[in-house]
């Protein structure tokens, strides 16, 4: 379905745009339908750059993205609307998303005046009702409201049910739950798991790993830009072989364990309980570029 093939993106800055920031190296996967991808690092990584050029909201420098074969860097203004039916985005600050002044139903009305002019009253509320159940909300309880007074989980699933809507096949979730409670999160990411079982492929971009391990198939850790690993869920957490994932695995919090216990473990290699030091980080990003040559 959705193929990256050695894609870059360089970004111009300094004055004038005299200097040349690369901001996603060379990176390549797939996501195929029904299927969880994680885009996992942290921040300058460029994984929500890789988002954006998905989404088409930022062109590509190289390579190619392509959807059932045909290049998203072709798709004209015009067909724009089309390729929008088919991917769809949800991002961090679902607040950020909706227009305070207006009720929750605008946001769908637009979807109405934009796709389905021709759709009745009668048979867009059925379709409506549906999108907004699949994502278990009361049509009654949110439709006739205003942003704040709902709750950032509720209008995280009113942005994917707008997605459902225009029967997507690709949505782009960029850190969708990092700034919901932890009482929401679990909603949201069964949510998507759900989505995922109706057949729809989900790009999961995190900076968390715990939360890429529960809700991907598919794990792509980036460094700096460009992919260091990547392969199945629980080959990746189960059995890291980069440095760079391995220190990224050992820093996880972990329920059964005090920070004091973490602390006074030795490790044999850097004796920093396992997490980065910027040696060991710059060490990291040596070897990853020496392992592509």
């Amino acid at each position: 379905m959705l193929k990256l093939e050695r894609v870059t993106k360089v970004y111009k800055v300094g004055v004038f745009g005299g200097r040349d920031l690369t901001a996603v190296r060379d990176v390549s996967f797939e996501v195929r339908p029904g299927e969880v991808v994680s885009l996992i690092g942290e921040s300058g990584s460029g994984k929500t750059t890789i988002g954006k050029l998905v989404l088409r909201l930022a062109s590509i420098s190289g390579g190619a993205i392509t959807l059932d074969g045909v290049d998203v860097a072709t798709v004209g203004r015009r067909d724009l609307k089309d390729y929008y039916r088919k991917v769809q985005g949800v991002f961090q600050d679902p607040f950020s998303s909706y227009n305070p002044i207006f009720k929750a139903d605008r946001v769908f009305a637009m979807v109405k005046d934009g796709y389905f002019p021709g759709v009745g009253v009668k048979e867009w509320r059925r379709r409506l009702d549906a999108s907004l159940e699949a994502v278990r909300l009361d049509p009654g309880q949110v439709l006739h409201k205003y942003p704040h007074q709902l709750s950032g989980g509720q209008l995280q699933r009113l942005l994917i049910a707008r997605a459902l809507l225009l029967d997507i096949r690709l949505l782009v979730a960029d850190e969708v739950i990092s700034m919901l409670d932890a009482s929401t999160r679990i909603d949201v990411l069964n949510l998507l798991a759900d989505l995922k079982a109706r057949g729809l492929g989900i790009l999961f971009i995190t900076h968390d790993l715990s939360l890429g391990n529960y809700v991907s198939d598919t794990t792509v850790i980036l460094r700096r830009g460009a992919v260091v690993e990547m392969g199945p869920t629980d080959r990746v957490f189960g059995n890291p072989l980069h440095p760079y994932t391995k220190r990224l695995l050992a820093s996880v919090p972990q329920l059964h364990r005090k920070w004091h216990e973490v602390e006074a473990e030795p490790h044999a290699s850097d004796g920093n309980g396992g997490r980065p030091t910027p040696a060991t980080v710059e060490e990291d990003h040596f070897v990853a570029w020496e392992e592509r040559g």
